[in-house]
């Protein structure tokens, strides 16, 4: 029988703390994966314009340390937050809702799910644009007012007269900053929501309607109390596959739309063996350092 859950919450510590362990570890993967990659280009003296400098030591020494490190706090910080926003959001907006039969996924219902993840979305992008926005500010309003010096006017003339084309005036500068403001502060949050949405509405389709014939994405849950549950362990081989899928399928589309029709491919193979390892590591972690925890009704 086909039990409808609505994820209500999850507790911030165990998401946060198995999210940073999985990728600091995700993160040294991938420095010990380049350090080998950089060791057979250095003996293989593939690139000999690098003269004396020594790949390894060099470069894949300190990606060994800097890797997992910037993977784990980076990933506390997005992972604090962003669970933080789903836990606020929910009462307004309504929680991600998973058709379970058993431990497996048997369907998501497609506008719950997209709504809240690009609302998420949108509220990152608008943290993104604020903070470049503050960045450029300064920047424009720094060339706005050198352009109004004598000197720089007539540098600015003598430019013009020259190539024949029109140099922007401080006024068409500043004008520019408030544009480009607009568009970082209320034009990049709204993308992300549309765009979002569209993905993730795609994701769930696809999952719904193609992918569940092929494989389902199962989750062990535990009960704790009426409502209250841990996630005991993720199945790796049908999860990994059936994430996998879904992402071949977007792949396929976005392949299209951009010409490189290889991505479904590559899809395949990135997203079978990062979810793999995800489900792996967070059945030997969750033991050790606690399972994610969540509010289920």
């Amino acid at each position: 029988m086909v039990d409808v859950k609505e994820i209500k919450s999850f507790k911030l510590a165990p998401f946060t703390r198995m999210s940073a362990s999985i990728y600091g570890i995700l993160g040294l993967i991938a420095a010990i994966v380049m350090l080998i990659a950089l060791i057979i280009v250095q003996a293989a003296g593939v690139l000999p314009q690098l003269g004396n400098f020594n790949l390894v030591t060099g470069l894949g020494i300190p990606l060994i340390v800097l890797l997992p490190i910037g993977a784990f706090f980076s990933t506390i910080m997005v992972s604090f937050f962003s669970v933080m926003l789903y836990n606020v959001l929910v009462p307004r907006l309504g929680g991600v809702k998973l058709e379970l039969e058993g431990n497996e996924v048997e369907k998501i219902p497609v506008i719950s799910f997209s709504l809240i993840l690009s609302a998420i979305g949108a509220i990152w992008a608008f943290i993104v644009g604020l903070v470049l926005a503050a960045v450029f500010s300064p920047l424009f309003s720094f060339i706005s007012s050198i352009s109004t010096i004598p000197a720089a006017a007539n540098i600015t003339a003598n430019i013009t007269n020259a190539s024949g084309a029109a140099m922007p005036t401080g006024a068409e500068v500043g004008a520019a900053g408030v544009f480009v403001f607009l568009v970082l502060i209320i034009g990049l949050p709204i993308m992300a929501f549309v765009f979002g949405f569209i993905w993730n509405a795609l994701f769930a389709l696809f999952y719904n309607y193609i992918v569940t014939r092929v494989a389902k994405i199962q989750l062990e849950f535990g009960k704790i109390t009426e409502t209250f549950y841990e996630l005991k362990q993720i199945p790796v081989l049908p999860t990994a596959l059936a994430v996998a899928l879904v992402y071949t399928l977007l792949g396929l589309i976005s392949g299209i739309l951009s010409g490189n029709y290889g991505e479904f491919i590559s899809n395949f193979i990135m997203y079978f063996i990062e979810t793999a390892l995800i489900a792996l590591l967070y059945n030997y972690l969750a033991p050790k350092i606690g399972s994610i925890k969540l509010n289920l009704e």
